[in-house]
């Protein structure tokens, strides 16, 4: 199978390219950078609502918790009271209407004190003499045996004794109650919440088909039982009453541990049975976003009653201005965003229309061998200067092209004549060699042993391919060098060379030490009258480099410039020295002149480098 070609979805115009750079490397990041940053807006957005849904809902719980601490109160208070005391233990010592007074003044004495300030909190009390006293009108009359059930099946078998099977169970989490839950335990009450007893008052009382309700055993300070109490509140009710404040277009609710719902804001509001599943999993957490709905859901968890309060927020409602910011602002980026890819493709195509006339031409340009101008016509800005520049260099083309062919004879002359002058230096070397045979055959040694030292400098200095040689060579130029001046001289100085053996493979410029001889037997010790002393020392310095010393005791530099000022070609001797250290060694040497008291010292430092000759082991037989 044939692998696709990528290339093939690469626009080959200019200006399709840059148009596509344009959408991909600006437009596409932008946008999702844009659309990353409303998320994080509606991220941190929703947090915060989140944050203040659960302080809402926390708050709510608080009153919740302040309802059952109502309930506890008044438990004890009642208990405490002698004459509900008096009532229930010893009914027959009044009639039966002054005993239902005497309990209904409490009771609205309690509904009327400064801790009740709602009206949601209902009584019921039993005796153990089959009388039964409530704070409302029940749906059915009052019959002892129904209520001496109702307490059964919540405290266990109903005995005036301490006897008997009773549940108890923690009632009220958190501060409020507590100190209220340790009295009660103090006292000896025994007492079970029930979030689900059924609601038995006339419904011009309370239409909430359930009570959250409070069963408890009465007991004297001696520990002794003498009545049943029930305590419950409409939290249908209080969560009405809570809620009347609260936003409209937001759902409340309280769902019990297995999902389902005893309370809510509004009769149509409902709660899908995923989320209460998922609610019921993950119970410590704040709050979750359902998709599916569309809204955002808080919660807290009341462990006392195993419940749930529920807030539930349309996401729709939650971010509606931060819709319609974005909206307007996408509305705006795009649209301006067109405007400026349209423009765009305009200017490109602008400039990318004559760089195709130009592309054209060129191709003319290699077709009719640079014989073409292009017209200038109606360019300007950049493309014309772009046009003059490309008929200025065919121009230029054209002129070099002739220039070279013009070089190119040149060169061939050039050549030929440089194959005649190769003879020179050869001719030149013959000759030595023939006046070094002559003075052989007429006995004069001198004149045989100077040939043969010309012969040595000058077959150096025609090696140009060769630029740096061992120290020995050089030395031994050096010698052949010496060996005619001293001729010349008639032997009037002395020369030393100090060098250690290991050193004689060092490398060095070639014919770097005969111009500094030269120069401290021309303007050193050639002048003097007495015999004369040059000194050549070689040596490693501190910096691990190669040091060569050319010292005399001549007359001096200002000596040998007052004696020279006839002079007319200028010496270059050392300037060429110093030039061809600069090139071989980039920065890397130094040369420095020094006046001595007599004399003069010429030293010059180079990077060492030993090339010792390889030299391969014999066998031994």
């Amino acid at each position: 199978m044939k692998k696709p070609d990528w290339k093939m979805f690469i626009p080959q115009k200019l200006r399709y390219r840059l148009f596509g750079a344009f959408l991909i490397l600006i437009l596409l990041p932008f946008s999702v950078l844009n659309v990353y940053n409303y998320r994080q807006i509606e991220s941190l957005v929703e947090e915060k609502i989140s944050q203040q849904s659960h302080e809402q809902l926390v708050q709510m719980y608080g009153t919740l918790e302040d309802q059952m601490s109502v309930a506890f109160k008044t438990l004890i208070f009642l208990e405490q009271d002698s004459a509900v005391r008096s009532v229930l233990t010893k009914p027959g010592n009044r009639s039966p209407l002054e005993n239902k007074a005497l309990i209904e003044e409490k009771f609205k004495m309690l509904n009327n004190s400064f801790f009740l300030y709602n009206p949601s909190v209902y009584f019921t009390l039993l005796d153990f003499h089959e009388s039964v006293y409530t704070s409302y009108l029940p749906k059915q009359a009052l019959a002892y045996e129904p209520y001496r059930e109702l307490f059964s099946r919540h405290l266990g078998s109903v005995v005036p004794a301490d006897q008997g099977t009773v549940q108890r169970e923690a009632a009220l989490p958190g501060e409020a109650a507590a100190q209220t839950l340790d009295s009660a335990e103090a006292q000896g009450l025994f007492y079970q919440w029930d979030s689900r007893d059924e609601n038995n008052m006339l419904r011009e009382v309370s239409t909430s088909p359930y009570l959250l309700s409070l069963y408890a055993y009465m007991k004297d300070s001696g520990g002794k039982r003498y009545g049943l109490a029930r305590i419950s509140i409409d939290y249908s009710f209080w969560f009405q009453s809570v809620l009347k404040e609260s936003l409209s277009s937001q759902d409340y609710f309280l769902i019990t541990g297995k999902g389902e719902t005893v309370a809510r804001s509004s009769k149509k509001a409902v709660l899908a049975p995923e989320i209460t599943r998922e609610i019921a999993l993950h119970p410590a957490q704040a709050y979750l976003t359902d998709d599916k709905s569309g809204t955002l859901i808080n919660y807290v968890y009341i462990e006392s009653l195993d419940w749930y309060m529920v807030n539930r927020i349309p996401l729709a409602v939650l971010f509606n201005e931060i819709s319609g910011l974005k909206q307007r602002y996408f509305l705006t980026f795009f649209a301006f965003t067109a405007a400026f890819v349209l423009m765009a493709f305009m200017i490109s195509a602008t400039f990318t229309r004559p760089l195709s006339h130009l592309q054209n031409k060129m191709k003319d340009v290699v077709r009719k061998n640079l014989k073409i101008r292009i017209p200038e016509g109606r360019s300007h800005g950049e493309v014309l200067e772009l046009t003059r520049t490309f008929n200025t260099m065919l121009d230029d083309t054209n002129k070099l092209i002739a220039q070279l062919k013009a070089e190119e004879r040149q060169k061939e002359a050039v050549h030929f004549h440089m194959l005649l002058a190769q003879m020179n230096p050869h001719f030149l070397l013959n000759t030595l060699n023939t006046m070094k045979w002559s003075a052989i055959r007429s006995g004069n040694e001198e004149i045989s042993e100077m040939c043969v030292s010309l012969g040595k400098l000058l077959e150096v200095s025609l090696n140009a391919e060769v630029e740096l040689v061992y120290l020995k060579d050089e030395i031994e130029l050096v010698q052949a060098y010496l060996h005619i001046q001293r001729i010349r001289y008639q032997g009037s100085f002395e020369v030393t060379c100090d060098f250690d053996d290991e050193l004689e493979y060092a490398l060095v410029p070639k014919l770097s030490l005969q111009p500094l001889v030269e120069n401290a037997i021309r303007h050193g010790v050639g002048p003097l009258t007495e015999r004369g002393q040059i000194s050549i020392r070689i040596y490693r310095n501190d910096k691990a480099q190669l040091t060569l010393e050319v010292g005399d005791n001549g007359i001096g530099m200002e000596e040998s410039r007052r004696l020279q000022v006839t002079r007319t070609r200028k010496g270059i001797g050392l300037s060429n020295l110093k030039e061809r250290l600069r090139l071989l060694f980039k920065g890397q040497s130094e040369l420095e002149i020094l006046q001595l008291s007599p004399g003069t010292l010429i030293r010059f430092s180079i990077p060492f480098l030993l090339s010792t000759p390889y030299v391969q082991d014999k066998k031994i037989e």
